[in-house]
């Protein structure tokens, strides 16, 4: 069953996981249809002058019409927190990914929103990605 996936990660908060999250979005693809590619974008570093409505409400549309919302949450960031938050106000399906570092932590609003029936779950990351993408696609 192919599903539409949001995927989120920094964009004006910081670029340094870009090629990360290019790896992510393939495997992502296994599973169905990925709306946001274009986060691993690297020509989004030059052009970023898209108006901020536009890009909203275009993201907003998105996060809609997917079936879950995949987030790499290491570098901090308000967009992926505010597309959390609105995932869980859509009772979306959300998939916090984090890799541990030393003097970060992942938010407390995030992992706290985690459990008690909430559809967000957190997992900590690093080679067992595969896994977890399987598990999580698998419970939709």
């Amino acid at each position: 069953m192919s599903r539409n996936i949001y995927f989120a990660g920094s964009i004006r908060g910081g670029r340094d996981d870009r090629e990360l999250y290019h790896r992510i979005i393939q495997q992502l693809k296994q599973y169905g249809q990925v709306f946001t590619e274009h986060v691993a974008d690297p020509a989004l570093e030059k052009d970023l002058n898209t108006d901020d409505k536009e890009i909203h409400d275009r993201d907003m549309e998105w996060l809609h019409k997917s079936d879950a919302l995949v987030a790499e949450c290491t570098q901090t960031s308000l967009g992926v927190g505010y597309e959390i938050g609105r995932a869980v106000a859509l009772n979306k399906k959300i998939l916090c990914l984090y890799r541990p570092q030393t003097g970060k932590r992942l938010s407390a609003m995030i992992r706290g929103a985690e459990g008690d029936g909430s559809p967000l779950i957190c997992k900590d990351y690093k080679e067992e990605l595969p896994e977890i993408l399987k598990t999580f696609f698998a419970s939709l």
